[in-house]
Parts: C-alpha cells; structure tokens; sequence
C-alpha cells in the first residue's frame, strides 16, 4: 500500500489559537482520536473511556464524559498550533503499522483482522489502491488490439474509463445522456439530494473533493462527476447522447458486436470486452393508471424533471412516497399553489441533522486543513456491526413490526420522531409503516424542515384513497373524488429490478440475457459475472446494493474485471467467464442469507424484494465477506478459452 504525503497547508498559517480553539469543537471526536493517535502515537488517546449512544437509530461509540471529549479537542488544538508553526509543512501519515490501531480507535471497537484490508483501502490513504498494476509488462500487439466498451458514465463508468486510462487499455465510453453523472445527470427535482454521507459518495481518489454539504444536493454530485471526467481527461473518450440498443457475442472471434443510437445515427461497434455500468436506478417506472395519457396539463417523472420547468403558483400532483416523493414534496411546498402528496405505502422516517443544511465553516476548514481529517472521516467512525443486527431477523423475536430487537428500537425511533412533529391522530396513523424497518427504504430527513412540516402546511393535502383514474383536469381517488391540478409528478421509482434493461443482450449460442434470467429474475456470481456472456462485467449488477458502498463496489468490481482481462491479454486468450456451478453456489448463498434478512419481509411492494420471492438487488454479505470475493479473482471458478 502506497499512502499519500499531505501536502503544504498554507492557509494554516493564517489560523488564529483562536480560531483553532473554535473549529475543533465541530470535528467529530472519535475521528480526532483516531487520526491524533496515528500521528502522533500519543498514548492517552488509548486510555479514553467509551461508552455506547445511538446516533439515528444505529449505535456507536463515544468519549464516555466530557471532560474526554475536551482532552481530545486540547491535543488537536496542540498539534495544530505546532504543525501551524512549524510552517505547515507536507506531512506524513505516519507509521503504517499503527493504522489498524488507530482506524479500531476512531470506531471505538477492534476490528477484526479479516475486515482491516477493506477499512485501510477505505480511508483513500492510498487512492490508486484500487487500480490495476501489471504482474508482467504486456504485449504491445495484444495491449493494442484489445479494446473495451464501457456502458454509463455514472459513477461506475467513469471510475472504470479512469482505471483503464491508467492500466492502457484502450476503451470508449458510451452515454445516452448529454453530461456524465448518470443518476445525478437525470435527477434534477426540487429536494433532489443524497441520502448516505457525501464523504462516502466519492471515489478513493476523490477524497479531498470540497464538496459543500453533508448530503449532497444533486448540483454538488454532478460537480463531482465533471471533476472525474474533466481533471482525468476522460471527455474525448466519451461518446454522448448515444445509447446501446444491444450486444451480440461471436464466437468465431471472440467479439462483441454493440448496436447503437445516437446523434450520428445507428452504428455497430466491435469490443473484446464490455463493461456495463448501467446501474439499476435508471430506467424510470410509470404506474399504470387508467387515463393518463389524457391529461392536458404537464407530466412529468421525477427522472426527467424539465430544467425549464417551475412550479411557482401550480397545483401540483406528487405520485409516490419513497425517497424522492418525500423530497421533493416539502420544497415544492414552498413554491407551489397547492401540493397533493398520493401515498399508497408510508416509509420510516429518520432525523438526520443538517441533512438540508451545507457544511459549517468550520468544517470545511478542517477538510481543507487538517492534514488526513478527510481520509478518517471517509471510512466514518461509526460502530461496523449496527447494521447487520438492524436488518438480520431474529426467529425468536416476536413482534409483528419489527424482526428483532435493534430492528425494534430503529422504528421506536423513527415513530417517536412521528409523533415529535404530529399532533393530528388521523396524520400519525396515516404516516406509520406496518412493516420493519429496513423491508422497504428507509428515508432520511431533516429534523428542522421536512415531509412531516410540509403535511401540515396549508397547501399540501396528502391522499391514501388510492388513485382509480387520471382525466383531462387532473385525477379521480378510490372514494370518486375529482382533484384538479396543473402538474403531475411521478415519484414512482424505477424498473430496479430488470438489469441491463431495456438492452438485448445475446451470448454464446444464442442465449439472451433476458431468457437467462427468465427463471428467477437477475443474478450475477460475485455481481457482476454470467455464465454464456463472456468477457462481460456488470457494475452494479444483481444482489450490489448493501455490503458495501456504491463507489466502493463499483472500484472492486472494475479492479476484478481489469484483473480478468490483465489475464486474457497475459495469456493470449480470447475469453472468460463465469463456470455454471460457482455461479450458482454463490447465488444460493446469497438467497440463503437474504432469507434471513428483513428485506424478505412480504408486507411491503418495492424493488427489495421480487416476485419470483427473492431479492434481485439486495447484498446480505458483510462488506469484509464482499471485499474477500472481489479483490482478486478465483481464476478456478472462470472458463478461460
């Protein structure tokens, strides 16, 4: 592992003992002691007492009193006034020895050895951790003559164009948008913002991006795919506004044959190896509700909401409650005319502080100035374990909304806050899931403003009747009452589990993708392999949602494609993929454990579970587990011709 030097912090030298005084009672404190220890090897750090509080509905460890909490905070005020006055200088990180020391500080617990590979390579001490490096220099023909196609130049996309740039494979991006981002490109509603930390929401070589909030509005994401594309030069080998209608594999030359649409009209394009990176929020889902196509005013889904349009002074129509339903609702409350919220199915609600609000000053000082503050505070300092106790169920847990008893205090959380913000009994009872937490998405809000506020507002109407029709004027509920608005926007989610859709894909014999997955609905082994498809990988394919971050699957899976390739290319051969037994032994396994997870949980439509009675999309493996499968490959289980 090569770790980075932190580089001259001039602006450090303009901080007053003051002002430093000030800004290290906004830095997270666990991470202080984390990132004190490491370096500085200072032993009182170690002697700290913890004790256990929940942060949302997960707990974690903290200083156990205040006057720990301070002695942390006077000796990161010590050692920045001395590294102030030392002028600043580049840095080291110190030992690396010490780090799984100082990373099982910052949590607060020790980490097991098994899962301290993942936790280094998480805090981006080495951005290119991730990226292929060549066991043996490669034939110049065979370098020359191998080409990629990479599908999407969302997150995934691009981070698999930067790998390959930097390992010389040549490659060419394909995007059926105008910009990169993929889902941050599409998803411009008002309200439109990350619900996971935007220090996790980076690549490993994005780190130090500033971005300028907690949670990222969609703007500052798309500000981060176009640093990715513009300051890796990764533009020129990107082709926009085009879209694969499908892949054909021939044998005879171990091809794939990629038909496209775009701005210069159909075409075929030839590749040894496609990288599809698609994702699986990107194809939006309509409800099939009688009469739509009638209506006279403006449609619209969240998706593909108009940068032209406004709402101010309109009645607007909110169709769905997931996430980007009770987002978009409290924004477009404070424009609108009138907003009326259809919700057929109340998700969890969950208080998350500043989640509207931008970083303080004082924090982006220390993201600026710290040296290593981002690198800690992107692996996060929270306990590794509060999740999987939240969603594994308990068979002896015997409550009917809720599968255990962590599960129980998450939604004794959520339900609390309900009430905080209710006092309307027919509001409380309309807005409480009948189902566990975590069997549909939950969502998180901020405390000061959100859904639960805008209900309440004067212009917002929120309907459970059900909806029996659209018209011209606007749309009929179950009970036969007419409600007329301008604006229907559809909050209705996407087609997540049909991956690769709407694509025809076709491998060896004739096999298409969509007969393959036929039976059962979409697999993958290890995410991203399928047998009868060679020298194929899907970024976030099948079962890739949990376990481990977005951009940390979307970097494991291209370093375990670019491996397998670095092997053809090697080798001189022509193909690989996936054997039909380890293919299926993985997915058993991951339909074994998703059984034992709340998401198969039947009371609650949605894209966690499917209707061939299992989950498509869902990881139930621990992120170590997913991390072992994916940081080299089992060149025993593939087919390599």
């Amino acid at each position: 592992m090569t770790m980075i030097e932190s580089p001259a912090r001039p602006h450090v030298l303009e901080t007053s003992d003051d002002e430093l005084e000030d800004i290290v009672t906004y830095a997270d404190a666990m991470a202080l002691r984390g990132l004190l220890y490491q370096l500085t090897g200072d032993e009182e750090l170690k002697a700290i007492g913890l004790k256990r509080v929940l942060a949302g509905y997960l707990e974690r460890n903290v200083p156990a009193t205040e006057e720990d909490i301070a002695l942390i905070r006077r000796k990161a005020v010590a050692f920045l006034k001395s590294y102030r006055d030392a002028g600043a200088p580049a840095l080291q990180i110190g030992p690396a020895e010490r780090l799984a020391t100082s990373i099982s500080l910052m949590r607060g617990e020790a980490i097991p050895e098994r899962a301290q590979g993942l936790y280094l390579e998480e805090t981006a001490l080495d951005p290119w951790v991730r990226s292929l490096e060549w066991t043996s220099p490669p034939p110049v023909d065979r370098l020359e003559n191998f080409h990629v196609i990479v599908i999407g130049a969302g997150m995934g996309g691009l981070n698999a164009a930067l790998q390959l740039k930097r390992a010389g494979i040549r490659f060419t991006v394909i995007e059926k948008n105008a910009g990169v981002g993929g889902t941050w490109y599409e998803n411009r509603y008002p309200g439109a913002r990350l619900d996971s930390p935007s220090r996790t929401y980076t690549h490993l070589y994005g780190v130090d991006f500033p971005y300028s909030s907690p949670f990222n509005p969609w703007e500052d994401n798309q500000k981060y795919f176009s640093w990715v594309a513009d300051h890796f030069g990764l533009r020129d080998d990107i082709v926009f506004e085009t879209e694969v209608r499908s892949m054909t594999w021939h044998e005879d030359r171990a091809q794939w044959d990629i038909a496209v649409s775009g701005v210069d009209g159909e075409k075929t394009l030839r590749a040894n190896a496609v990288i599809t990176a698609v994702g699986f929020l990107n194809r939006p889902k309509y409800p099939d509700i009688e009469g739509s196509e009638t209506f006279k005013g403006s449609a619209w889904h969240t998706v593909s909401w108009p940068d032209e349009a406004s709402i101010k002074g309109k009645r607007v129509a909110v169709i769905g409650t997931g996430a980007s339903g009770y987002q978009t609702v409290p924004e477009m409350a404070l424009e609108a005319e009138h907003v009326t919220m259809f919700q057929r199915t109340p998700q969890y609600l969950f208080p998350t502080r500043g989640y509207r609000s931008p970083f303080k000053k004082q924090v982006e000082w220390l993201n600026r100035n710290f040296p290593f503050y981002t690198n800690f505070m992107r692996l996060g300092s929270g306990s590794a374990d509060g999740f999987e106790s939240v969603s594994h169920i308990d068979p002896d847990f015997d409550d009917p909304h809720a599968c255990s008893a962590s599960n129980k205090v998450a939604r004794d959380v959520s339900l609390n806050f309900l009430r905080s913000k209710l006092n309307d009994p027919d509001l409380i009872a309309a807005m409480t899931p009948e189902h566990p937490v975590w069997s549909a998405r939950p969502v998180a809000v901020d405390p000061d403003y959100c859904v639960l506020d805008a209900i309440k507002r004067d212009n917002v109407t929120l309907v459970t009747d059900g909806i029996e029709k659209i018209n011209e004027t606007g749309l009929v509920t179950r009970t036969g009452k007419q409600i007329d608005v301008d604006v229907i926007a559809y909050a209705t989610g996407f087609r997540a589990t049909e991956y690769l859709f709407p694509m025809t894909i076709t491998g060896r014999g004739g096999v298409t993708i969509e007969d393959f997955w036929a039976e059962g609905g979409a697999r993958a082994y290890r995410g991203c392999m399928i047998p009868n498809f060679p020298n194929l990988w899907c970024i976030y394919g099948p079962n890739t949602n949990g376990a481990l971050l977005p951009a940390t699957f979307h970097e494991l899976v291209t370093i375990y494609a670019l491996q397998c390739i670095e092997k053809l290319i090697l080798e001189d051969k022509a193909s690989i993929e996936v054997r039909g037994e380890p293919y299926w032994d993985y997915n058993r396994l991951i339909d074994r454990e998703n059984a034992m997870r709340v998401w198969s949980d039947p009371r609650v439509p949605g894209y966690y579970w499917s209707k061939h009675g299992r989950s498509a999309t869902m990881n139930p493996l621990s992120g170590p587990d997913m991390w072992n499968l994916l940081r080299v490959p089992d060149f025993s289980d593939l087919d390599i011709r």
